[in-house]
């Protein structure tokens, strides 16, 4: 258990760090980031399931980082609609 944890972590870190760098101006620091991450594994795992009918979240892998990464995205947007932030361009 303690080692899926961990993989879950390491997912969420890399998932909330790419969505951080995709998104410029939406990063939220290491642990902001693993809990965006995190939440982007649930919300692409979720689609992925209710759109294709398959279970992409399986361990560590490339499928399993960019569901996350794209439902990080997802979420980022979410969360930039509700506060208001604005994609910053530079």
């Amino acid at each position: 258990m303690l080692v899926s944890l961990l993989v879950w972590a390491l997912v969420g870190l890399i998932a909330g760090w790419l969505a951080g760098q995709f998104t410029k101006g939406s990063d939220f620091g290491l642990v902001g980031n693993i809990v965006v991450g995190l939440i982007g594994a649930l919300v692409g795992g979720f689609l992925a399931q209710a759109i294709f009918g398959v279970d992409p979240v399986d361990g560590l892998d490339i499928s399993t980082i960019l569901t996350s990464f794209i439902g990080a995205i997802i979420f980022l947007g979410l969360l930039n609609m509700i506060s208001g932030r604005r994609r910053l361009d530079t």
